[in-house]
């Protein structure tokens, strides 16, 4: 390990600290949550929360957005909504006899894509564009998004009449996929006392600016794996790929958002280098929602998560202790 390295490491840790403490001051019991969010904002991924209503995905995406200075947007998906009403669309202005584009919610920073099933698939389509190439193509005029761009996007597992599930493309192109899950009953009680006379949200005030991410992004990828843990990844990747009960395993995407993702954790870790508990760790949500199990798994009532949780406990861990080896 080189000490500059570690002081960039630590610096990044030192924000992401900080990020978790204010984020905390409005949303309870959820750092392991918040700390997936940075792995994401920092890897320049996107992030697929899914849960049921009530749980404060809004207001997750509207404090962290506060937390960092950003725009924030929100996109209501129905199966009414249009491509244009995600993009932008251009207005003819009859003073200037000329056309005016007006810019659609997708051009703030931070975006939460609120129960993106419920849109048709052209309308998803739209917002496929803007998170892959982070630009919109509206009229035949190409137009880039700001920087930071993060899609909170957002689906409720249990309803489903009237949706339009995301087709495997599309899923593929979210980073991670997290559940927030209910708070246990002190956290509850937490939560109830909290929002009793104010919303503390009105209270936040930003921490870092679009450069600072950006460094802090450019830190992040100069985190060191070693090949030993880099070859535990491949195996892990591979394994998915051989499993009997999936049908389709892991894309090469997914193993490089795995790859970035472990060393963005290990570096909110205060760590410069990745060690096999990073990839451990984020395993699950960020390969599960990339695959595709057998109708035979399904039917026995397998998911993703508990089979990937099978094949992380059969595939041999590295023992070396040399994850800091020189490089």
């Amino acid at each position: 390990m080189t000490e500059t390295t570690q002081v960039e490491a630590s610096a990044v840790a030192r924000v992401g600290q900080a990020i978790k403490e204010q984020v905390g001051r409005v949303i309870v019991g959820k750092d392991a949550a918040v700390e997936l969010l940075l792995v994401a904002l920092f890897c320049e991924g996107h992030v697929l929360i899914e849960d049921v209503p009530g749980i404060g995905k809004t207001t997750l995406a509207k404090t962290l957005a506060r937390s960092l200075g950003c725009t924030f947007g929100r996109i209501q998906f129905t199966p009414d909504l249009l491509p244009s009403d995600i993009t932008g669309v251009n207005i003819f202005n009859q003073k200037s006899g000329e056309f005016e584009f007006r810019a659609g919610p997708i051009a703030a920073e931070i975006v939460l894509a609120d129960e993106i099933n419920r849109a048709g698939p052209r309308t998803q389509s739209a917002l496929l564009e803007a998170m892959e190439e982070r630009q919109v193509t509206v009229d035949g005029v190409t137009r880039p998004l700001p920087y930071p761009f993060l899609v909170l996007a957002t689906q409720n597992p249990v309803e489903l009449e009237g949706t339009f599930p995301l087709p495997e493309a599309q899923l593929d192109r979210f980073l991670l996929r997290v559940a927030l899950g209910y708070p246990d009953r002190e956290e509850e009680r937490t939560i109830l006392r909290r929002f009793r006379d104010a919303n503390p949200l009105s209270e936040l005030r930003p921490l870092i600016g679009a450069e600072e991410i950006r460094s802090a992004s450019a830190r992040c990828r100069q985190v060191f794996c070693h090949p030993v843990v880099e070859d535990y990844l491949l195996d892990l990747v591979a394994a998915t790929r051989h499993e009997a009960t999936i049908e389709l395993g892991v894309s090469p995407r997914g193993a490089l958002g795995l790859y970035r993702g472990s060393q963005a954790l290990a570096a909110l870790r205060g760590r410069d280098y990745v060690i096999p508990d990073d990839l451990q760790q984020l395993a699950v949500p960020m390969l599960a929602h990339r695959l595709i199990l057998t109708p035979e798994a399904r039917l026995r009532g397998q998911t993703a998560g508990s089979i990937l949780g099978r094949i992380l406990e059969q595939t041999p861990v590295p023992v070396e202790e040399r994850w800091s080896a020189e490089r």
